[in-house]
């Protein structure tokens, strides 16, 4: 059943279209990622289902039943509010039997928030965020609307959104740049490229190779319309004579493949290893200690890091990440022990929010305020050249910094800190607000950075393709080491049972690897088809040729009733129908025959 309709949606701001006539259909079921390159307009759009911005042109039709909840990337609050109070605003319930304050409790409670009397003013980032969550999931309603949902969120609490989402049975429409969770949660993904919405029927892994497969026919599409135009033009430079309806039409069509556009290049973020010399001393950290309000936070540890190492830390919001990281940089002392910094250190912080910035000031000088040019991999590079490689086109670099997205400016602050040629990268939080092709290039960035890198997320995937080593907060101000990645750390602190006690306490569900992967294990453990899926084995191949027949008959039927406007409306929902039953029958065939090919090599005999 539909419950959205996007037809002919247009949305820019000034010379900047976002969305140019773009159509979209949303069903029940349907859990989407929506994905994007920072500044193309994934915030806009969630906001316009919202409700609270306006497309320039076209309609967004909701079904009458249908409702909607949404979670803005920043919460916005009274300076009086409690946490219940907010919570609880503008939220009712039709159910008598129903106790909404005691609901809200409940879910305040999940989300480790207790004291309820609490003002949001004083709360840190990560508890105002868990706050605004319950705001949005109480009472919950047919549509979901979350932009950002795990910024600012601990592991403990992504993994308790994750199975939250994953049992939650409306609709859910989301922007996120953590891969796991788009990959486990949704079964959907919309992609904004180029002003215009691309639907993949997967979660984020099968995104990935559809799209690679879209670039592909696009490419090969453009390659072929410049072959028959190479024709075409001989034809015409031989000074044929336009004289018959035939030549005519011919010269026509020569015009309109000269008018084809070649498909949009992928722009991607290039980032050279930029560090500075690094002498043989580092940082040393001395049995350190650190206490507030009589909590111990960080109690007598000691590391001395090596040259080119990558570590990640984790631990629970508020547990002393960030104050670990402040001692490190000299912005907090600790209550007890030393930290020494090598006299060739030079730190680059890229810290959780993003540094004030002149809004009147444009992007390039910005940028020149660091250095007019730096030495890379590859040469002398002006700051111009750099910001081209941050997508920012020689139009942006001359606009005003006010004009840009968030996401924007966090990606012109991460510029400007590489600009300086660290050899050692402080992160904390760096996944937030970045978008995933950014994340992607960092990370193959830091691959090659010679140099230190110490980082603070929550991001799992980011973990897994940075870190060598993980620090843990644990109990008690202790910090313990595991060496390898994220996905090694987890394993190995289950086995010593110090990984997120308190939610196994509670009885919150699966950890992260206990869903790892799953449903590559449960492939890999059924090796026989049930009844049912050796019935449907036998007639999908039949049930995909009558629906490619009856889009056929539609298509056909479509440009026959062009001028007819009730009735090319209701063959375009047919359409719309009969492309979604398709997409889906040949899903489950892709699924089906690879059951199949892992039966056939287990029992080697064909199964038809």
């Amino acid at each position: 059943m539909n419950i959205i309709n996007i037809e002919n949606l247009t949305k820019g701001y000034g010379e900047r279209v976002l969305f140019d006539k773009v159509n979209l259909g949303i069903h029940e079921g349907d859990k989407i990622g929506i994905v994007g390159i920072n500044g193309s307009g994934k915030s806009t759009f969630l906001k316009m289902l919202a409700g609270l911005e306006e497309p320039d042109a076209g309609n967004i039709i909701w079904n009458k039943q249908a409702d909607a909840a949404y979670l803005a990337q920043n919460t916005e609050f009274r300076e009086e509010d409690t946490i219940l109070s907010y919570v609880m605003r503008g939220k009712k319930t039709s159910n008598p039997h129903w106790n909404l304050e005691a609901e809200a409790n409940a879910i305040l409670k999940k989300l480790y928030i207790q004291d309820t009397s609490a003002k949001l003013l004083h709360l840190s980032g990560g508890e105002r965020k868990r706050v605004a969550l319950a705001k949005t999931l109480l009472a919950p309603a047919k549509v979901l609307l979350l932009d950002e949902p795990t910024n600012h969120l601990d592991n403990k609490m992504v993994t308790w959104l994750e199975e939250y989402l994953k049992r939650y049975k409306g609709i859910l429409i989301m922007v996120t740049h953590d891969r796991y969770f788009l990959d486990r949660v949704t079964n959907k993904i919309v992609e904004i490229d180029w002003r215009r919405l691309y639907r993949y029927e997967a979660n984020y892994s099968g995104f990935l190779e559809l799209r690679q497969q879209r670039i592909d026919r696009e490419a090969a599409g453009y390659r072929k319309v410049q072959n028959i135009l190479r024709t075409e033009l001989q034809w015409v430079r031989r000074g044929a004579q336009a004289r018959s309806t035939k030549q005519k039409a011919r010269l026509q069509r020569f015009e309109e493949m000269k008018s084809v556009k070649a498909p949009e290049e992928e722009q991607h973020v290039e980032m050279n290893s930029l560090a500075s010399r690094m002498g043989k001393k580092t940082i040393e950290i001395n049995n350190v200690s650190k206490a507030y309000d009589g909590r111990v936070l960080i109690k007598d540890f000691t590391y001395y890091t090596m040259r080119n190492e990558h570590i990640g830390i984790v631990g629970e919001n508020g547990c002393g990440k960030t104050t670990l990281l402040k001692m490190i940089l000299g912005k907090e002392l600790p209550d007890s022990g030393e930290i020494i910094i090598g006299e060739t250190i030079k730190i680059g912080y890229f810290s959780q929010m993003v540094e004030e910035m002149e809004p009147s000031k444009r992007v390039i000088d910005y940028i020149k305020d660091v250095a007019e040019y730096i030495t890379t991999d590859n040469g002398m590079a002006s700051a111009s050249q750099m910001c081209e490689r941050f997508l920012f086109t020689p139009e942006i670099q001359y606009q005003l910094i006010r004009k840009l997205s968030g996401g924007e400016k966090r990606r012109l602050y991460l510029l400007k800190i590489l600009m300086s040629a660290p050899n050692v990268l402080i992160l904390d939080e760096p996944t937030n607000d970045l978008d995933i092709a950014t994340l992607t290039i960092l990370e193959d960035y830091l691959d090659h950075f010679e140099g230190i890198v110490i980082a603070v997320s929550h991001d799992r995937y980011f973990l897994d393709r940075i870190a060598d080593r993980i620090f843990a907060f644990e109990e008690n101000g202790m910090i313990a080491r595991y060496e390898g990645d994220y996905t090694t750390y987890v394993e190995k602190a289950e086995q010593k049972g110090t990984l997120f006690t308190e939610e196994k306490k509670q009885g919150s569900g699966k950890t992260f690897a206990d869903s790892r992967d799953t449903w590559k294990n449960n492939r890999e453990k059924k090796l026989r088809f049930t009844y049912q899926e050796q019935k449907e084995y036998e007639t999908i191949d039949g049930e995909i040729a009558v629906l490619e027949e009856q889009l056929k008959d539609i298509e056909e039927e479509i440009n026959k009733a062009a001028c007819q406007y009730s009735r090319l409306q209701e063959l375009s929902e047919q359409k719309e129908n009969l492309d979604y039953k398709l997409s889906e029958r040949m899903e489950r065939w892709i699924y089906l025959n690879d059951l199949a090919e892992e039966i056939e090599k287990q029992n080697k005999k064909p199964l038809r």
